[in-house]
């Protein structure tokens, strides 16, 4: 446990996670529109037939459909494992005074960010905090090898200010 800042609480986890929810329906809202896009103009070149619905056809079009979860998924994985890498923070950790660390405090690798996105399962393996009363870590930090802590102000401040 880090002997600096307390672990963070079940609730401050989830009212986090509401704020990144957010962030990441508008990512995926982003990349439909920018997918759509593509396949738009991949239809105007004749490079795929002519169709009256493109989503229809991506719906019908295995490939294409693989592709687009792949990428929805690659999106939300890059989000968080870019600001966890940079600063231990996301937008709605940063709100909530939250940093995402390995056990001696370091910043953690783009692997660690990777695994822990993907064993967060949508933010259930929170859940295990409810239970884990003498270490409150989630799923996602036994698998990762992390931990969330909860910041005082000025150390939210002073990481906030070292990025620029």
């Amino acid at each position: 446990m880090s002997a600096e800042f307390p672990r963070a609480s079940f609730w401050r986890r989830f009212a986090s996670l509401i704020y990144d929810s957010l962030v990441v329906i508008s990512l995926s809202m982003l990349t439909a529109i920018l997918y759509f896009a593509v396949i738009q103009g991949v239809i105007a070149f004749d490079l795929i037939p002519q169709t009256e619905d493109p989503a229809a056809f991506i719906q019908d079009s295995p490939l294409l459909y693989g592709i687009r979860s792949v990428l929805f998924v690659g999106v939300n994985i890059v989000f968080f494992a870019y600001f966890w890498t940079k600063s231990g923070q996301t937008i709605g950790m940063r709100a909530w005074r939250l940093k995402v660390q390995t056990r001696n405090g370091d910043l953690i690798s783009w692997s660690q960010a990777i695994i822990r996105s993907m064993t967060a399962l949508l933010g259930l393996g929170n859940l295990v905090v409810l239970v884990d009363f003498k270490n409150k870590r989630a799923l996602q930090d036994y698998l990762s090898k992390t931990e969330v802590v909860a910041l005082t102000k000025e150390e939210n401040k002073r990481i906030y200010r070292s990025l620029d």
